[in-house]
């Protein structure tokens, strides 16, 4: 006597013949569509399942950060940039550096000629810049001791460029053209 559970293989294919081919290879298409779609769509769940356990995690990060449990990391670049706009003059304070900087001319007795002057946003470290062009005139060393003064007395002052010339050999008296950047914050 056969197991009642077990299918004797004359049914199976009766039925087989009852559904034909085109049966067959309809369900051998289901088959393969569901194949299909649980390889594509199972490792699309697990990676959105990591998502969201990564998004946990950073949720719980950033409430910690704002507990003060939590300190962000800062690059030391950025920490130095940081440090360098905190001991900057501020951007309004520029008029005032500038009349600074005549007064330094005075007192050398150098002649400047009226400059160009251009305020600037530097890309890389967005501090403001102010482009200074100032022809100046006179001895040398009262040119010498006028470009000492500004480096001494404004820092933040950088000297790009300077042009001196005289018109004959003989003269004590120079020409000359100054091209500088003033470093401001822009607080």
């Amino acid at each position: 006597m056969r197991a009642p559970d077990s299918i004797s293989p004359l049914i199976l294919q009766e039925q087989l013949r009852r559904i034909g081919p085109v049966g067959l290879a309809g369900a051998a298409v289901a088959v393969l569509a569901v194949a299909l779609a649980l390889a594509g769509v199972l490792p699309q769940w697990q990676a959105l399942r990591e998502l969201r356990a990564n998004e946990a995690d950073a949720s719980a990060q950033v409430e910690r950060v704002r507990r003060g449990e939590l300190k962000i990391a800062v690059k030391p670049e950025q920490q130095a940039l940081d440090s360098l706009r905190q001991r900057l003059p501020g951007q309004p304070e520029a008029s005032e550096l500038i009349e600074r900087l005549y007064r330094l001319a005075s007192a050398e007795r150098i002649s400047l000629a009226r400059g160009e002057y251009a305020l600037g946003i530097d890309p890389k470290t967005q501090l403001a810049r102010y482009q200074i062009v100032l022809p100046v005139r006179g001895s040398y060393p009262q040119i010498r001791g006028f470009v000492r003064g500004l480096l001494g007395q404004l820092p933040t002052l950088v000297l790009e460029d300077m042009e001196l010339q005289r018109k004959r050999i003989g003269d004590s008296e120079l020409n000359g053209r100054l091209r500088m950047t003033l470093y401001l914050s822009r607080s």
